[in-house]
């Protein structure tokens, strides 16, 4: 019987840490790239920048919570783009390079993702062919990025707007 408990304790503790330990396994646009011409999924990309608090509110918080981490690596390779990154990024035979001018600067991958309206944080769904499903500007809680995200991988987009599954849900 004792034993029994010590199972069952060792059993519990260890799928408590794997719960907390667990995190969103986010990648590089050109880490995705390649994953999605092996096995096609969704593309979410955070669209950050290092000054920006609100997106480490949102890596501290809403990017740790169970469920959000579960829903992002079953159904999207996530991607984390600091819109202010000098490295080039090679996509698709272009090169996307920083451009002088702002804050501190852009990478113009980042211009083109959030389709000229550069806020922080931003996110933005893509379907399996690169094909813009939504941008997504500020901060959001749990539920809020939950409801987005399942409107991308139940494909809802293609039967209804936005609006309108917001009405619904």
């Amino acid at each position: 019987m004792a034993l029994l408990r010590y199972t069952i304790l060792v059993v519990l503790i260890t799928i408590s840490v794997n719960l907390y330990s667990q995190e969103i396994k986010w990648m590089s646009w050109t880490e995705a790239v390649a994953a999605n011409e092996k096995e096609p999924k969704k593309i979410f990309v955070d669209v950050y920048t290092d000054w920006c608090g609100w997106c480490k509110r949102m890596d501290q918080s809403t990017f740790k919570d169970s469920a959000v981490v579960a829903t992002m690596n079953a159904h999207f390779y996530a991607v984390k783009i600091n819109a202010e990154q000098k490295e080039s990024i090679f996509w698709r035979e272009m090169e996307f390079k920083w451009v002088e001018g702002g804050r501190s600067g852009f990478n113009s991958l980042a211009l083109e993702l959030l389709d000229r309206q550069m806020s922080f944080p931003s996110f933005v769904t893509l379907d399996k062919e690169f094909a813009r499903i939504s941008i997504s500007p500020g901060y959001k809680e749990p539920p809020a990025i939950l409801k987005e995200l399942k409107y991308a991988y139940e494909e809802l987009y293609r039967t209804m707007t936005w609006e309108e599954f917001k009405a619904k849900s």
